[in-house]
């Protein structure tokens, strides 16, 4: 007998009774007996894959999860999703399936979980978007849920000293300017990226692995390990075991994942100097259970918390070095002692945040992670900005940039299109002083909202960083220095006032005062509105792309695709 009441639990629609003998027969004909039918069903859900190293461990990690299910009384079923790969996608036309692909595993994830009638799930995510889009998932279908990162890649050795993938998109740069040989070159890219693993610098994906413990999602410090050491094994068992406990208890997604848990995940991405990505992942994951809570609040949130975490890109250590130093529960103890945390607010262990970073013996190295009360800066390093050309906000990272390049004034220079403005920059078409205008790239009207990375990369490379500014309706990478302003909303597509501007309009950048203006009356802006054509068309007439330009909402919001939890009518869980 199954210790677990299935009378309230989805997977009864597909195991109780004699009218449910045909799908009993498929159970069988997968080898499992009367009594692992009759227990909880707990997806496992992996976004294993061979396009790049950051998903490739999953698989194994994967089993160990369905190991610890079984030991807690569950019947695992393991089923795989997509993963689009940034690093990967990166500069060219892939990085339009990057954003989108978000959405993609969010909807996959739960189709298979409401198809199958699952009763809980654990998400293993390695790169990027598929973070996130599993833990959007999670909220989504508001079952008992646990996640796990797969871990991050070991860091290459060169010359005596720490190599990354970033090392190598910087020394492409290098190449270009004749610096950089070759030999150099075919030396390097062989030995940066040693091990299965994601990005080791605070990029999107190790952002939203501290998200996930900070969230409450997933165990505490189970995103530190790198991926190719065993005792990832040992946190996936675990998390295995959790999400039966979580059963038991009756404690879903959604009494986790609460307005107050949001702000603690903004809290680890402001004092880690994490990816500016994390301003449409945290509003997308709330809008997920109807939380009010947009790019505006997470700004105001990297706004009072101090940068005290010092990792690539803006700083010297990775992955490792950090979960070395005793990972995200030490950087909450740290929180926590400028009292930062919200600690009632539930996790994946069945205790509250604050009974957790209660048994956390570990205290700031100094090093890796300094003491809050001597931070790097005193804010997080980013900044949201609003004014008459971005109504719904923008947001911009000012971490290492001095004070008197946080305020820049000039004449718009306008490119309808990335490639347009890589091109111009190349050829060294435009003027010191100038704000550079990438418009068009937004969710819709890209479509898929592109990291702006290689024409920022340029710019640098040539001395100009902070001689001229950027905004742009699109993204930048973690990588981006020099006052690149993105998420600027409503988008172009969306009739935003970034549409509407010409060269030469007299553009306002204030991350001190948080102001994004351009020198036009409210008339002109309405005149200029009435006589534009609407979106610029794009290539993409058919298929997933254009889907989702059709229903992307506001960058302001996330970026999601559909209504979310205030117009929800069921929740899954509850089927």
């Amino acid at each position: 007998m199954s210790k677990f009441d299935k009378s309230r639990l989805p997977s009864r629609h597909v195991t109780e009774g004699p009218q449910r003998a045909p799908h009993r027969s498929y159970y069988y004909a997968m080898g499992l007996s009367e009594e692992e039918i009759a227990q909880p069903f707990v997806g496992v859900a992996t976004c294993w894959n061979e396009a790049a190293p950051c998903n490739i461990a999953l698989n194994r990690q994967a089993q160990a999860v369905k190991l610890g299910v079984k030991s807690g009384g569950g019947t695992p079923r393991e089923f795989t999703t997509i993963t689009v790969t940034d690093g990967i996608a990166m500069g060219h036309e892939g990085m339009r399936s990057s954003l989108a692909s978000r959405e993609a595993i969010a909807d996959t994830v739960e189709l298979t979980m409401r198809g199958h009638s699952y009763d809980a799930v654990v998400g293993l995510a390695g790169c990027d978007k598929s973070l996130p889009g599993m833990m959007m998932a999670m909220v989504r279908l508001n079952t008992p849920s646990v996640f796990i990162y797969g871990g991050s890649i070991l860091p290459g050795r060169l010359e005596g000293k720490d190599v990354t993938v970033q090392d190598v998109f910087e020394a492409v740069g290098q190449h270009q300017a004749g610096n950089y040989s070759d030999e150099q070159l075919a030396v390097l890219e062989r030995v940066a990226c040693p091990s299965a693993g994601a990005c080791g610098g605070q990029f999107t994906a190790n952002t939203m692995a501290c998200v996930s413990e900070a969230i409450g999602l997933a165990l505490p410090n189970s995103s530190g390990a790198p991926a190719p050491y065993e005792s990832r094994d040992q946190y996936s068992v675990a998390s295995g075991e959790a999400v039966m406990n979580l059963i038991a208890k009756n404690i879903r997604a959604r009494d986790i994942v609460t307005r107050q848990s949001l702000e603690n995940a903004a809290r680890i991405v402001a004092c880690t100097g994490g990816s500016t990505n994390a301003g449409l992942h945290l509003p997308a994951i709330a809008h997920e259970a109807g939380i009010d809570f947009d790019l505006a609040d997470v700004c105001e949130i990297f706004r009072d918390t101090p940068y005290f975490v010092d990792l690539k890109p803006g700083g010297q250590y990775v992955a490792k070095d950090l979960y070395e130093a005793g990972g995200v529960p030490v950087v909450m103890k740290e929180l926590r002692k400028a009292g930062l945390i919200h600690e009632d607010c539930m996790t994946a262990t069945g205790y509250s945040i604050g009974e957790e970073i209660d048994r956390v013996t570990g205290e700031a190295d100094g090093k890796v992670i300094y003491s809050i009360d001597a931070p790097l800066t005193k804010t997080g390093g980013v900044v949201g900005l609003e004014g008459n050309l971005a109504p719904e906000g923008a947001i911009v990272k000012v971490a290492g940039m001095e004070a008197q390049h946080q305020r820049f004034v000039g004449p718009a220079r306008v490119f309808e299109c990335e490639e347009d403005a890589f091109a111009a920059v190349q050829k060294r078409e435009y003027e010191e002083g100038e704000v550079l205008v990438i418009r068009n790239e937004g969710p819709a009207g890209g479509p898929g909202m592109r990291e702006m990375l290689a024409t920022t990369a340029a710019l640098s490379g040539q001395g100009m960083g902070k001689k001229v500014a950027l905004i742009t309706d699109g993204r930048f990478s973690g990588a981006t220095r020099g006052f690149c302003v993105g998420h600027v909303g409503p988008e172009a597509a969306h009739g935003g006032p970034i549409g509407m501007l010409k060269d030469g309009d007299i553009i306002t950048l204030d991350a001190i005062k948080g102001e994004l203006s351009v020198d036009l009356t409210d008339e002109e802006l309405e005149a200029r509105k009435a006589d534009w054509k609407g979106p610029r068309e794009t290539i993409y007439a058919s298929g997933a792309l254009w889907k989702y330009a059709q229903l992307v909402g506001n960058t302001k919001n996330g970026a999601v695709t559909h209504p979310g939890g205030k117009d929800e009518r069921h929740v899954y869980a509850d089927i």
